[in-house]
Formats: C-alpha cells, structure tokens, sequence
C-alpha cells in the first residue's frame, strides 16, 4: 500500500496551495480558459471597430480633400475672372461702353472754402453721343423701355433722357476732418 508521506513546514504550506489529484484541477482551469477566450474575442472586436472608424475617417478625409480642391478651382478661376474685369484696359472698355469720358483737370477744396488747382471740363467728343450700355441700372429698366434683341436683327441704340434715368440726389453735409 502506497501511503503519502506528510509534509512538514513550508511544503506543507506549498502543498494546501496546489490542488490534489482530485478532478477539482479541471474545474480551476474553465474559468480562466473562459477569461482569455473573452479577452482575446474582446480585443479582436475592438480592433474591428477602431479598423472601421479608421477606415471612416479616411474616407470622410478623401472627399473634404477632392471638395477643397474643386473649391480652390472655382476660387482661382472666380480670381481670374475678378483680375479680367479689373484690368485697366478692360475698364476703360467698360466705361466708355457705359458713356463715360475720361475727366478734365480737377480742382480741390480745402476745409477753409478755398479752391486748388483749375478744374477743366471733360474733352472727348464722344461725350455729345451716348451708347446704351450693356447691362443697365435698375431704375433705368424702370423708366425706359428697352428692346430686346431676336434672331438676325441687330441692336438698335435706345436714348434715355438723363433726366428720367438719374434720380435726383442729395449729398451728405460735410464735416470738417479732424486733424487736417
């Protein structure tokens, strides 16, 4: 007969730690087995979670970058537009077109009512003939009646008298500048 020898001392201690070779080693192992399964199951979901949010991210991030690009597109060419029209040659074009002439030599006030300089008229003799411009004010499509072009036929000019097209106008009172 096989008889287990008792254990003195610390291995006594050592061996109450250890289970026996009853079934109750199986039994401590589950659970453990069960905690790694889940914590291995755990971080494989959260990693396809932060994978998906990742993915999300990137995707949102492609579109604003191909928006920002469309949108600085339409801001240079709107630039370029802007920098035709302000071009001089252009708004000389544009100012004749609309009837102006180019202004004499002009005259200054200062604040004490005294005149500088010899103001001129205007010397161009396109200034007796007016053309009608090509885009009009408002208030002269109100008072004037303007026709609109058809197929094959060709602009005809409209005089507007100045009177009817110009509303009169007040102008501000002036004040005297501090510090001039």
């Amino acid at each position: 007969m096989s008889r287990k020898p008792e254990l003195r001392g610390r291995a006594a201690r050592l061996a109450r730690l250890f289970p026996g070779p009853t079934g109750s080693g199986q039994a401590a192992r589950t659970p453990f087995v069960l905690l790694v399964v889940l914590l291995l199951g755990g971080g494989l979901i959260g990693l396809l979670v932060l994978n998906s949010a990742l993915s999300e991210g990137s995707f949102k991030l492609t579109d604003l970058q191909k928006e920002t690009k469309s949108l600085t597109d339409e801001q240079q060419g709107l630039q370029r537009d802007i920098d035709a029209y302000s071009a001089p040659e252009a708004l000389v074009r544009r100012a004749r077109e609309l009837g102006m002439v180019p202004g004499g030599d002009p005259a200054f006030l200062d604040p004490d009512g005294t005149v500088k300089g010899v103001p001129s008229p205007a010397s161009d003799a396109e200034q007796a003939s007016f053309q009608m411009p090509l885009v009009l004010a408002p208030e002269v499509i109100d008072s004037a009646t303007v026709p609109t072009p058809t197929a094959g036929s060709t602009p005809t000019e409209t005089v507007v008298p100045a009177t009817e097209a110009v509303p009169s106008v007040v102008p501000p009172p002036t004040t005297p500048t501090p510090g001039r």
